[in-house]
């Protein structure tokens, strides 16, 4: 008999991440592969379901062919949300599924966002956040209007972690905390989906975040074991990342950055996600749109591999020789969710290098944190002291001091770059009784590496730039 372990697995935006661990919280073997954003033409950006699948099912084969599974609790699954599937009955995905990232729906957002007033949201979501273009009912509303056909075959709309729990085990289900601004309590607000024809039925009946939904069918890696419900990346990041009472804050670092507060005093504040009370935590939450990939871009257009541009900008110093970057590369979300705003870059001279660039951009996505964190800490009522960093960005000393410095705040970074996918498997273990509850696996699975101060040597520096970056949006917004 193996010793007990758990298998957490997110299906992020850039990448299907996996970790095989023991109960003890230490990691036995980790797998990634690469995924493919698909945009055919402006404002698409979309994925292929079956490669979800595909890294899903090449993780549970790789682990169960290099180790002794016959002590596996359980599997959890975490993911990007605001990305959704139309399955038909069969389950097969009906189209590429749109991802949060895509703002094709804009319109039909706006149509559904005229029905609703600041009051019913306040009722609804506990804050005034519009319905966007990546709300779960305006995707409803385009592909009923655009793709009718295709609308009529539909028997369900999934967020990825539930598409992969229902190829894995059969069983279609979900949570009330990643159906974004969809759920208040543990149902759905009856009155809203009344806005869309069949919403009711589409979208999937809401469970637990650790209860099993299924075990995997027979014919597949790891057939037999129990599945859970999973979380949203968000909330898997945040336990993962060792985040859990009371004014504590987290700072996720992947393709966007997802910030977020825990507090029960709730001060309604314009761009900021109040989700609903699960487990008596109060999340405050702000994603933007683009961190990671905007250093993705720029390695592209610079012609140098992400690893090498911490290098670079490791070589340079705050000063006037750093341009100003806007990293609204594709839109702005919190906390001023406008999917019109475009990147920029002012105060380029011609002694502005890729070293310069690198920085800028990464100066550029910790002012976006620095803006949203704002937001945060006026709707939670909380000043922070220090926030908890994960996620790949993490991985970039030079970046975390760079946020650190422009944040004003320590940042506390994880051992585990993918707090997400370790949430995954806590959230697995709690599920199948292999540990008591998430306070208790927190503290069982989470470490740290090391904590960066904020430099007070340059405040004056991130201060005044800070100022210059809200100023940059405001000036450019008429004419972009």
């Amino acid at each position: 008999m193996g010793h007990s372990c758990l298998i957490g697995i997110d299906i992020g935006t850039s990448a299907v991440k996996a970790i095989l661990i023991d109960t003890d919280g230490n990691l036995l073997a980790d797998y990634l592969r690469p995924l493919v954003m698909s945009r055919p033409s402006a404002r698409h950006a979309e994925q292929d379901p079956a490669d979800w699948m595909d890294g899903v099912l090449a993780a549970l084969t790789e682990f169960a062919s290099g180790h002794d599974l016959s002590g596996l609790a359980g599997i959890g699954i975490t993911s990007q949300v605001n990305t959704h599937v139309f399955t038909g009955s069969d389950g097969a995905a009906l189209l590429p599924a749109i991802t949060w990232q895509d703002t094709r729906c804009a319109a039909d957002a706006a149509t559904l966002a005229a029905h609703i007033d600041a009051e019913q949201q306040r009722t609804w979501f506990g804050t005034p956040v519009p319905i966007d273009a990546s709300h779960a009912l305006s995707r409803l509303a385009h592909v009923a209007r655009v793709h009718p056909d295709v609308y009529a075959k539909t028997r369900y709309v999934l967020l990825p972690k539930d598409y992969c729990v229902m190829r894995l085990t059969g069983s279609v289900c979900s949570d009330a905390i990643s159906a974004v601004r969809l759920a208040r309590g543990q149902g759905y607000v009856t009155d809203l989906l009344d806005l869309v024809p069949r919403a009711h039925d589409l979208l999937p009946e809401l469970r637990d975040f650790h209860y099993v939904a299924g075990h995997v069918r027979d014919g597949m890696p790891c057939a037999g074991t129990p599945v859970v419900v999973g979380a949203m990346d968000a909330w898997a990041g945040m336990f993962g990342s060792g985040v859990l009472h009371a004014g504590a804050a987290m700072y996720q670092s992947g393709t966007s950055e997802i910030l977020g507060i825990i507090s029960p005093t709730v001060n309604p504040t314009p761009g900021v996600v109040v989700f609903p009370p699960y487990d008596d935590i109060v999340l405050h939450a702000a994603p933007t749109q683009s961190g990671g990939a905007a250093v993705q871009w720029v390695s592209r257009l610079l012609s140098v591999p992400t690893g090498r541009l911490s290098a670079l900008a490791a070589n340079t110093e705050p000063g006037p020789s750093i341009p100003l970057f806007l990293p609204h590369l594709e839109g702005e979300r919190a906390p001023i969710w406008d999917a019109g705003s475009r990147g920029a870059f002012a105060g380029i001279d011609s002694t502005v290098g890729a070293a310069e660039t690198a920085r800028s951009v990464m100066e550029g996505v910790a002012f976006s944190a620095r803006w949203a964190f704002q937001a945060l800490q006026q709707s939670s009522n909380v000043v922070l002291a220090q926030a908890n960093i994960s996620g790949g960005g993490s991985r970039s000393d030079i970046w975390c001091q760079i946020r650190a410095d422009a944040l004003g705040f320590a940042l506390k970074r994880t051992a585990v770059s993918d707090a997400a996918v370790l949430g995954a498997a806590l959230l697995a273990g709690v599920g199948t009784e292999v540990v008591g509850s998430v306070a208790a696996a927190v503290r069982e699975f989470v470490r740290f590496d090391r904590t960066f101060e904020p430099q007070s040597a340059h405040r004056d520096y991130y201060d005044e730039k800070f100022a210059r970056f809200q100023s940059l949006y405001r000036a450019l917004r008429p004419i972009i």
